[in-house]
């Protein structure tokens, strides 16, 4: 060793009290012999390092199967088998460190020295290399963010001027999802932020072109389908990687000063529906029944102008039928007629039928004169008392 030699040998006569001559203030060990003995001086020896070396190797021989006891040889092929241990443990936790895990709700996306990757690693077992790979993981599960007050007297964030010049609180909520991770982890700071700023923009807008009958409850519906094209579009075209996947109206209401003036404005309403509806069931039975007896008064009018129809063709056929045969016979008509119509007349009077002489004078043995008016009376008097 070099150390051996820095004081050019050892102290004469071997005794404890001359001046030492080693780098640590004390006589170097004499050649041969034991430390702190003979050879040239005794006390405390300096530690030797070629012998610790030679302790080393003893150890990692016990240690390391089939090390075995050798020279100056064996050490190295020792020393070259723990590189190797080590090498390969070095290895192993590289290999270690740079596999990482991807669960079923997740994407991963490595970057190359700060470079995204355009594929995506879904879920199971992947590799980065470190340090020149890195890995970023997004959650692709859908996220909901509520805007608006959720209720009256709340936040100032869903206050919004209608068409028509009205007020309104409108709370909703947007759900969405990630379509794109590497826009959504590379462009988009902070994601849930900026959808709600995009949906309460979009909402502003569609509510300030509508009047306030149609977002509380006409077109609610139709309101949410427009808010949700008009977002999905700006964060498209800021290249999110965002979908919005729904868009709820939850609530829609005035605000808390005017609450009560509302309200009653909505009870007018709808007295006004009932009021309505009542007068359109009156005008219908109303109607009903005066069509029914319009169609009834047509009805008798046509059966009443059917039977003189047909009672007068029947009577100018009859009158036709009496012509033809007058027109054969005028003289047998004629008695025939004046006979008929005599008939007609007399038939409801009293009649007295008198034979006459042929003198001109009453029959023979009848008195001239008889109250026969008053026989008849009382012959029909007579019949109805005995008929009681």
């Amino acid at each position: 060793m070099p150390w051996s030699n820095q004081t050019g040998g050892g102290r004469p006569g071997g005794n404890n009290g001359g001046p030492t001559g080693g780098p640590w203030g004390q006589p170097p060990r004499g050649p041969g012999g034991p430390p702190g003995g003979g050879g040239g001086g005794g006390g405390n020896q300096p530690p030797d390092l070629e012998e610790m070396l030679r302790r080393g190797q003893d150890r990692l021989k016990n240690i390391i199967p089939g090390g075995g006891p050798g020279g100056g040889g064996g050490g190295m092929q020792i020393g070259a088998a723990g590189l190797g241990i080590v090498a390969v443990l070095l290895g192993g936790l590289y290999l270690f460190s740079s596999a990482y895990q991807v669960e079923a709700d997740e994407l991963a996306v490595e970057t190359v020295f700060g470079v995204p990757r355009n594929d995506v690693n879904e879920a199971g077992l992947h590799f980065a290399f470190w340090p020149f790979e890195r890995v970023d993981k997004v959650n692709i599960g859908v996220r909901q963010v509520n805007i608006g007050s959720s209720g009256r007297g709340g936040s100032q964030q869903g206050l919004m001027l209608s068409g028509d010049q009205n007020i309104v609180d409108v709370t909703f909520s947007v759900q969405y999802d990630v379509n794109v991770p590497k826009d959504f982890l590379f462009n988009v700071n902070d994601p849930t932020g900026m959808v709600e700023e995009v949906a309460e923009s979009a909402m502003r807008e569609i509510v300030g072109r509508r009047p306030a009958q149609d977002i509380f409850r006409d077109d609610r519906q139709g309101i949410a389908q427009d808010v949700r094209e008009i977002t999905q579009s700006i964060l498209d075209s800021y290249g999110t990687g965002i979908g919005i996947r729904a868009l709820n109206i939850e609530d829609v209401a005035p605000p808390a000063k005017v609450a009560d003036a509302f309200d009653e404005v909505q009870r007018a309403e709808q007295n006004e529906d009932q009021f309505q509806e009542e007068a359109n069931r009156y005008s219908n039975k109303v109607l009903g029944e005066a069509r029914g007896e319009s169609a009834q008064i047509r009805e008798d009018a046509a059966g009443y102008k059917s039977r003189i129809v047909q009672e007068a063709e029947g009577e100018a056929a009859r009158f036709i039928s009496v012509y033809e045969q007058y027109a054969k016979a005028p003289e047998v008509t004629r008695k025939r007629l004046f006979l008929e119509t005599m008939e007609g007349v007399l038939r409801d009077s009293n009649k007295v039928i008198m034979e006459s002489g042929g003198n001109g004078q009453g029959g023979t043995g009848v008195v001239p004169y008889l109250p026969l008016p008053e026989i008849g009376k009382r012959a029909n008097s007579t019949n109805n008392g005995g008929t009681n």
